[in-house]
């Protein structure tokens, strides 16, 4: 059986991707991933604002009495200071490179054209096979208009493509007018995946304290139907890879996500909900199921529910919206 299959132009053993997560910030979870079947490993995301703050803690703590002890500064050489925040990233990096075979995608999350630039020139020269460009935009100001928003992806994968060599994939949210023509422009700018879609975790309220809650739920497999509309409209229309991303707990869902048109499937919650063994039952479930139907690779079955493929494509539009509510019959 051949689950092989290629993303953003990088051979995989398999479609199942273990996405960015806290799970990933150590090597031998990372390791036991590819044990159990992973093609391939997003490492968590790299926030330029987190290593802002700990560049400014550190400052700080470097240049505090300074003004009394003019040998103080001898202690602690600037350039420690200044890439001690991202150095762990780096060194994570390199040492997955060192424990498996499997790629190793970095992804970073930028505030600043320069924060953009630098850290993908980094987690490149690290060992980083391909980076992935989690852009995550709210745009809060009411008064913005929705083509700068678009904008501001295309300036920050041009920006990073212009200093890297590596295969770079865009991370982006479902909430565009026109999301289909958004990945195309994304692709002819060059952009070399998709990943779809980025889940924006949104505040709660508390009604005890009157304040914000900022806690984290996991995605369940209802949340799948989204992003599977849009991977089964995009497969065969770009020339970049496609990744599904959301709802993915069991093998079922995977398979959903292939027959739509996915290069590849990653998760997260469901690896954080049962662990990195939780990759093997995953990988497991799709070669049963392809063996079942006496199926040989992932080529044969691959965007067979396509909108381009699909017998009836009207089950993906308008009139599939009318039939379904004069159908109800509660």
């Amino acid at each position: 059986m051949n689950l092989a299959t290629y993303y953003l132009g990088l051979a995989l053993k398999s479609p199942l991707v273990a996405s960015a997560s806290p799970l990933n910030r150590q090597v031998a979870t990372i390791r036991m991933l590819e044990d159990n079947g992973a093609g391939a490993v997003v490492l968590p995301s790299l926030f330029e604002e987190q290593i802002v703050a700990e560049l400014a803690e550190t400052e700080r703590f470097v240049t505090a009495g300074v003004d009394s002890f003019a040998e103080a500064l001898s202690y602690f050489p600037q350039t420690a200071a200044r890439h001690a925040g991202v150095d762990r990233y780096l060194d994570l990096i390199g040492r997955a490179r060192s424990a498996v075979d499997i790629p190793v995608i970095a992804s970073l999350n930028g505030a600043s054209d320069t924060g953009w630039t630098d850290y993908a020139s980094l987690v490149q020269q690290a060992g980083a096979h391909a980076i992935e460009l989690n852009v995550f935009v709210v745009p809060t100001d009411v008064t913005e208009d929705g083509r700068l928003v678009e904008q501001r992806y295309l300036d920050v994968l041009r920006s990073v493509q212009s200093v890297v060599d590596v295969p770079v994939a865009i991370k982006l949210s479902p909430y565009f007018s026109s999301p289909g023509h958004f990945v195309r422009e994304l692709d002819e700018a060059g952009a070399d995946g998709f990943v779809l879609f980025n889940r924006f975790y949104q505040p709660d309220i508390d009604l005890g304290t009157l304040s914000l809650r900022r806690d984290l739920e996991l995605s369940t497999p209802s949340e799948m139907r989204l992003p599977l509309l849009w991977i089964a409209v995009l497969s065969g229309q770009v020339n970049g890879s496609l990744a599904a991303t959301t709802g993915v707990e069991t093998a079922e869902q995977v398979i959903k996500y292939v027959l739509a048109g996915a290069d590849v499937v990653m998760t997260t919650s469901a690896l954080l909900r049962h662990g990195a063994g939780h990759m093997k039952t995953l990988v497991e479930g799709l070669r049963q199921w392809l063996e079942a139907r006496e199926l040989n690779s992932l080529d044969e079955v691959r965007g067979q529910l396509s909108h381009r493929k699909v017998r009836d494509p009207v089950a993906f539009e308008r009139a599939n919206y009318i039939e379904i509510l004069q159908g109800w019959r509660g």
